[in-house]
């Protein structure tokens, strides 16, 4: 059922964007706690996992950022990137790490290589050995976006706050996207909602109950509309699909079957994020499941003993998982950036249990950001079932 209270961007857009998780930052296991060098984070096993995504026909992948054993962002979606065919590229960006012109110079960089398949993830946690206020991170990711955006809509960048201050011509960073690769962001303190209201396009949230998350979309659609804008919603979750619920829920328990309690701990603490008020969210989810660790039906929260940020997967067959999918969809959830252990494996068996029965669309390239539309592939400069 609809409800009045959310809304989203881009309601003529039916289905939903339908992306895979890159493992950069050594997330990829068969079992949490049991590290397999066969599932190293290196550019040939992420590079794999990515191009497996774009030959099934996912419509983009999300190359998140951590200060851990791994790969950093920008350089790998770039060197990838002439890779692809027709996948979009979310690329997460800690902001504070660049000068914001050198990052817009950067991210157009990349944006032109891919034709304009390429999307930002906005990420305002502490840099490594940082330890802003919660206020202070968002104002410095104000001010790297509102840079950013004169550097792709205006002829000059000129901008005083109170991190930056300068002004100089934005003609090396013009992007090949009109008005810029479009910006999704997750956070849920009130200067994380705040922020992203007034400037970003995509509000991605971690798996909670459809109850929650139906508040979350509510406060966020009324915060957007006291800037006379809104904004399309987003969720990041991992999933386990099987024939049957019994083959589902039995992979669900071995993925955790090997992890210790300490070793969970320690695994949870060792991000940047760990202390967020988003993480003590996913926390409380599995304080209040089943002794199973069922929040809901087919909504297990057990994954999130071994992960400090998505705490929770998507359990069941494929028809339970297309079901809870459309309830997502009928609420007003636009994108849906699925994962699962090992990455490589479980992104070809959703695409092959779950994908065709779910109408799928690129998002920004459905809205008509990129400038030059003639240079897309067929597939990708449309909208696909």
């Amino acid at each position: 059922m609809k409800n009045n209270k959310i809304q989203i961007r881009s309601p003529h857009l039916e289905g939903a964007e339908v992306s895979w998780f890159a493992p950069i930052c050594n997330g990829d296991d068969r079992y949490l706690g049991e590290r397999n060098m066969e599932y190293k984070s290196t550019f040939e096993n992420a590079s794999q996992i990515l191009l497996t995504a774009d030959r099934n026909g996912y419509r983009n992948i999300l190359c998140p950022s951590s200060y851990q054993v791994g790969q950093d962002t920008l350089p790998f979606a770039a060197a990838v990137a002439p890779m692809t065919e027709q996948i979009n590229i979310l690329a997460a960006v800690r902001c504070g790490e660049i000068h914001p012109p050198m990052l817009a110079r950067t991210l157009t960089t990349i944006d032109h290589i891919l034709k304009g398949r390429f999307t930002i993830n906005i990420i305002s946690s502490n840099l490594p050995g940082e330890d802003l206020s919660s206020e202070d991170r968002y104002q410095r990711s104000r001010e790297v976006i509102e840079i950013l955006k004169q550097a792709w809509t205006k002829d000059e960048i000129d901008f005083k706050g109170k991190f930056y201050n300068m002004k100089l011509p934005s003609s090396p960073a013009k992007s090949y996207q009109k008005n810029g690769p479009l910006l999704y962001f997750g956070g849920y303190s009130p200067a994380a909602v705040d922020l992203c209201a007034e400037h970003c396009d995509v509000y991605l949230m971690w798996p909670e109950t459809e109850e929650n998350l139906r508040t979350l979309m509510e406060n966020m659609s009324e915060k957007a509309g006291k800037y006379g804008r809104k904004v399309d919603f987003g969720l990041r979750v991992h999933v386990v699909v099987r024939e049957t619920e019994e083959e589902a829920r039995a992979y669900a328990d071995s993925i955790i079957s090997k992890l210790g309690v300490e070793q969970g701990i320690e695994m949870r603490e060792r991000a940047l994020d760990a202390k967020s008020y988003g993480v003590s969210r996913q926390a409380e989810m599995r304080e209040i499941s089943k002794d199973d660790g069922y929040v809901e039906d087919n909504l297990w929260t057990g994954i999130g003993k071994g992960r400090s940020g998505c705490g929770a997967a998507l359990v069941g067959t494929p028809d339970q998982i297309v079901a809870k999918l459309n309830r997502y969809m009928d609420m007003g959830i636009r994108s849906f950036i699925f994962s699962g252990y090992p990455h490589k494996e479980e992104c070809e068996r959703f695409a092959k249990l779950v994908l065709p029965k779910i109408k799928t669309f690129s998002m920004p390239i459905a809205q008509g950001k990129v400038t030059d539309e003639e240079s897309l592939s067929p597939l990708a400069a449309g909208i696909r079932v």
